[in-house]
């Protein structure tokens, strides 16, 4: 993994930018925070439809994420292609998402930069984050357990990649 920018930074992609992708970004700039890291990692999310730009994160994830001690603020986006110039890694919660992104990445450099969050999750074996949206209270707590999996162990494999013994 080699840093863009002065910072590393990391994108995370769901379809709406309006549940998984902002709660992925809110729960790892927590870990961030928590590491003392926030002048050398950044993160952002964004989705790849746009018909949801400039909305808040779906009221249900929000309640459910703060109610664990992560406010998310984050107001939605579409993936562009100066994310694949600008990130240093961009993260997909599912396999739709990945093609997706692998479509839309500018040359096959940009590919290599694009990986799933269910590569990151330890506790609980699954091969993508479901979407949560017609899911319930329950679709929303599994996947903030699955996000909060996967980006402690994203953050610590950043950390230990870029930056122990720095």
């Amino acid at each position: 993994m080699e840093k863009v920018n002065n910072k590393y930074k990391v994108l995370f992609v769901c379809l709406g930018n309006i549940c998984r992708s902002p709660a992925a970004q809110g729960i790892f700039e927590h870990f961030v925070r928590e590491g003392g890291m926030q002048e050398k990692i950044e993160a952002d999310s964004a989705g790849t439809y746009s018909g949801h730009r400039g909305e808040m994160p779906d009221r249900r994830m929000r309640t459910a994420a703060l109610y664990r001690g992560f406010a998310l603020t984050h107001k939605a986006r579409p993936v562009s292609g100066l994310d694949f110039l600008d990130f240093d890694l961009i993260i997909a919660m599912d396999d739709q998402n990945y093609e997706d992104l692998m479509h839309l990445a500018p040359s096959v450099e940009a590919t290599h930069k694009i990986r799933r969050m269910s590569e990151f999750l330890q506790r609980k074996k699954m091969s993508y984050i479901p979407d949560p949206y017609y899911m319930g209270a329950e679709g929303f707590s599994l996947v903030l357990d699955l996000l909060e999996d996967g980006c402690r162990n994203l953050y610590d494999i950043i950390v230990k990649a870029e930056f122990a013994d720095k």
